[in-house]
């Protein structure tokens, strides 16, 4: 007995017994259906010449189902095979087959959000609450989460205003990440708020929905107590900002909006920074604190249009390196230009070498998913911006980048963020999907290739970047390639030479950008590209113009002009003059040394931009010293020169309003303005002066117009365009480092019209300097009106402050030519006022305006400068006033 023999021949014993009662069935039913005289010995012989035939078929039907059993199960085996030999292939990133579904609830209701996701291996999904993840640990009783065989939910348990929020279901792989989001409103109802805080029309959205509106019955006012400070850090530790938050009328029932900054820039929470709000305090956490991190910090608090904020800066120092006297790790690492295998890394250098120059920079990758860093160089580069290769399409990369000198490696950066390795035009095409998975893998997919088209040239070929370790290519997919994607292959050769070799000998790239290196520092080179795909490789293209390998970006020349200003008791303003012809400028690095010790702090660890930085942590009552480089992608400039040590006190003002303004020449259509410098400066230097000034139309002053829109350095200034016979008056305010000054009042109503006298006009610009108990020495400068003639000479007058104005007496009493005078034979402790009346052939003219009271004493600290002039010319006296006079005003 043998089944298989006898299913292979396809009869058994029990189908030959039924297949000869069939016959005879069919026989008998044959005999009586027609009536005839058919024997039924001729039936039973044509039924079994019947039986023999049906009984072949079969045979020949049975063995070749057989066949196509054992084809399709060889088939089924080699599929198994190939599958096992590219696991890939059995993997997929993450797909959402159920969406989780938006929600408006009434407050006190439970929700819950549901969604199913597929992908292989299994994905772990996270939920996140405006991109901040949900812990359940955090908030017992109030979320649970559960994930059951590819299904997922979040339940909310009783809703109230401050669950309001977009919710994100985050699924990940080791193939990728892919997100969905759903939005949760939670309602109140009406009859829950007091519409006495409210006028009429000034809410512009419905109560019923909860929502902080757009528009308050008055201004609120909000107050910041127990606020957080100019704050310092070290990389790797936990930092947090906070601040009490006091608001007047307190309505319990609508939340203000908590917006925090870094620089200007409004920040997101992430897996770097949370952020929350009790309800009475807002606070900022940094859970790992990077340099990145460095920046001025401010808290905004809003109530609808109205809002107040409070700033402090925060400072985050270098971690401690892991070998002694390894360079401080670089920040903020970038990813630029990403292609399908192909990505620039630019980087900030960082601002402390460890004692000895930074020698280059390693850049390592990781592919998202996996924990595996390999390094991409194997020199390290000088130049802040590298570009990857080789890289695999679809895939997502994250990097960071480490420093090098003598003494060892630094620590590594923070990770950039990631990034696939895609097509732009790919990459903008998700973009505008609103579920595209920004940080995972991406499944490519390309279309059905045409065969047969060999690809055209490429075009457009140039280089958008060239330092001496590298060259980067640049160029355009050519125009005639069918429906098939298109590779390339790179070749160079030596400028002056037709020996063409090509760079990437074994793999095509992808991109239409490459890097290529190994390149001789000094020789010039040029490049063309060749096209290829199924078809064949296609015909070169233009090659590029002869290019020298070298840096082409200039490290940034030295910055200039340092000066320091006070502050506070703990800080100090820094200014500085831009370096020149900078290019690519990144910013600023600042250091700090106490006057005579020889070392040197930074400032800052993040470069600035702009040429104003306070540098804060300083000790009170000591001289700083300051110097200041820049740094752009090349490099860091050489540090520029120390500035003048300054103490570390109090903090300067903006000066107060300069007074005694007079007019002094007016011709048709113009005037000259004089006035005194303000009683107190601010604790700076004044930088100049502004005027503004206003027309006067039968008594009635107009609007205030600006005379000057850069501040003038003298304290004289000529208004023009102004109208003949018009009146009009003026105001003046100073300016310092702090900022400016209030500006003085309105003077007097003064008519632009044509001065028409012979004689001079007033002198003005009075100083009294070299103050002694019996003398002193008055300096002033020439009137602007000189009259019908020159000024000849001048008078001094003098009176005692007290004195009426019949008191004032000449000290001299022929003119002098001089702008300045010695006025001998003072009193001592009495106080005095000096004026200037300038002469010509004419006569004598208008008294300048009077000094401030001025006491006769000898100050404690007073001392005489003496000169000692070699004398060549014969004109010591000339020379001798000459450098008084400038030492005096200066």
């Amino acid at each position: 007995y043998n089944p298989l023999q006898m299913y292979v021949s396809g009869i058994t014993d029990t189908e030959e017994e039924r297949i000869k009662e069939s016959a005879a069935y069919i026989a008998r039913r044959n005999l009586f259906a027609t009536g005839e005289g058919i024997s039924a010995t001729r039936v039973a012989t044509s039924s079994s010449t019947e039986e023999q035939h049906e009984k072949k078929s079969r045979k020949v039907a049975i063995r070749e189902s057989a066949e196509r059993l054992a084809l399709k199960k060889t088939l089924e085996e080699t599929e198994e095979f190939h599958r096992k030999l590219n696991e890939d292939k059995l993997l997929h990133a993450p797909e959402f087959v159920i969406k989780p579904r938006s929600h408006t609830v009434w407050e006190k209701q439970n929700v819950k959000l549901h969604c199913t996701v597929t992908g292989w291996p299994e994905p772990r999904l996270t939920w996140y609450k405006n991109n901040v993840p949900i812990n359940v640990h955090t908030h017992p009783g109030k979320y649970f989460i559960e994930s059951r065989y590819g299904m997922h939910s979040l339940e909310i348990n009783k809703c109230d205003f401050e669950d309001t929020a977009q919710y994100r279901a985050s699924a990940m792989n080791v193939k990728g990440e892919l997100s969905a989001y759903a939005s949760l409103v939670v309602k109140r109802y009406k009859g829950e708020f007091d519409a006495s805080y409210f006028h009429a029309g000034t809410v512009t959205m419905p109560l019923s929905f909860g929502v902080t509106p757009h528009g308050y019955a008055s201004k609120f006012e909000i107050h910041f107590v127990d606020k957080f400070e100019v704050t310092f850090g070290r990389e790797g530790e936990t930092m947090s900002l906070g601040c009490t938050v006091i608001i007047h009328p307190d309505i319990k029932r609508f939340h203000p909006e908590i917006q925090w900054y870094r620089n200007g820039v409004l920040i997101t929470p992430s897996k770097w920074v949370q952020m929350h709000w009790s309800g009475e305090r807002a606070t900022l956490t940094l859970a790992h604190a990077n340099k990145e991190d460095e920046g001025l910090y401010t808290l905004r608090v809003v109530m609808g249009d109205y809002y107040e904020q409070y700033s402090g800066y925060v400072f985050v120092r270098d971690a401690d390196a892991e070998m002694p006297g390894a360079p401080a790790s670089p920040l903020d690492v970038e990813c630029l230009d990403a292609n399908k295998d192909y990505v620039i890394i630019s980087w900030k250098q960082p601002a402390v070498d460890g004692g000895s120059p930074v020698l280059g920079y390693f850049i390592d990758k990781c592919e998202v998913g996996t924990t595996h860093w390999s390094q991409c160089n194997e020199t390290p580069v000088k130049f802040a911006r590298f570009p990857v290769t080789g890289l695999i399409e679809g895939r997502s990369y994250i990097f960071r980048v480490r420093a090098v000198n003598k003494a060892g490696i630094s620590i590594p950066s923070r990770v950039s963020e990631p990034v696939a390795a895609l097509d732009p035009a790919d990459r903008a095409r998700l973009r505008s999907h609103p579920s595209a998975p920004w940080t995972g893998q991406i499944i490519v997919t390309e279309e059905e290739p045409a065969e047969g088209v060999v690809p055209g040239p490429p075009s457009d070929l140039h280089v958008i970047e060239a330092t001496k370790n590298y060259v980067v290519l640049s160029w355009k997919p050519p125009g005639e390639r069918g429906h098939e994607g298109v590779m390339y292959f790179v070749e160079k050769c030596t400028a002056g030479t037709e020996n063409w070799q090509r760079v990437n000998t074994e793999i095509p790239v992808k991109s239409p950008r490459f890097a290529v290196f190994d390149l001789a520092e000094g020789k010039s080179y040029r490049f063309r590209v060749r096209c290829c795909n199924s078809a064949g490789i296609g015909e070169p293209s233009e090659a590029t113009e002869a290019t020298v390998v070298g840096d082409k970006l200039d490290i940034p020349k030295v910055p200039g002009r340092i000066i320091p200003t006070r502050n506070t008791d703990t800080s100090v303003v820094v200014t500085w003059t831009e370096s020149k012809d900078a290019k690519e400028l990144v910013g600023y690095y600042v250091e700090a040394s106490i006057a005579g010790s020889g070392h040197w702090e930074p400032s800052n660890n993040n470069p600035v931009k702009g040429t104003r930085f306070i540098c804060h942590g300083l000790l009170t009552g000591e001289n700083y010293i300051f110097r200041v480089r820049a740094v752009n992608a090349a490099g860091l400039s050489e540090y520029s020169q120390e500035s003048e040590a300054i103490e570390v006190k109090a903090a300067i003002a903006a000066p107060s309003p300069p007074y005694d303004i007079t007019v002094l020449e007016s011709v048709r259509d113009s005037m000259v303005l004089g006035w005194k410098q303000p009683k107190i400066i601010g604790g700076a230097e004044i930088t100049g002066y502004y005027v503004n000034y206003r027309e006067v139309i039968d008594g009635v002053p107009g609007k205030w117009n600006e005379a000057n829109i850069k501040p003038v350095s003298e304290r004289a200034y000529r208004i023009h365009n102004l109208k003949e016979n018009m009146v009009y008056q003026f105001q003046v305010a100073a300016a310092n480092l702090a900022g400016v000054g209030t500006p003085s009042p309105p003077t007097r109503s003064f008519k632009c019209e044509e001065w028409t006298i012979a004689v001079p006009g007033p002198p003005h610009d009075l100083l009294c300097t070299e103050v002694r108990k019996d003398s002193l020495v008055l300096l002033w400068k020439p009137p602007v009106y000189i009259g019908r003639n020159p000024v000849t000479g001048y008078y001094v007058d003098v009176k005692e402050t007290e004195a009426t104005d019949e008191h004032w007496r000449s000290v001299n009493e022929k003119p002098i030519a001089n702008k300045f005078l010695k006025v001998s034979g003072l009193k001592e402790g009495v106080s005095y006022l000096f004026r200037v009346r300038a002469t010509n052939q004419a006569g004598v003219g208008k008294p300048s305006d009077t000094t401030d009271p001025v006491v006769a004493e000898t100050r404690p600290g007073s001392f005489t400068l003496l000169f000692c002039i070699c004398i060549n010319t014969g004109s010591y006296l000339s020379d001798m006033l000459i450098i008084r006079e400038y030492t005096q005003r200066n």
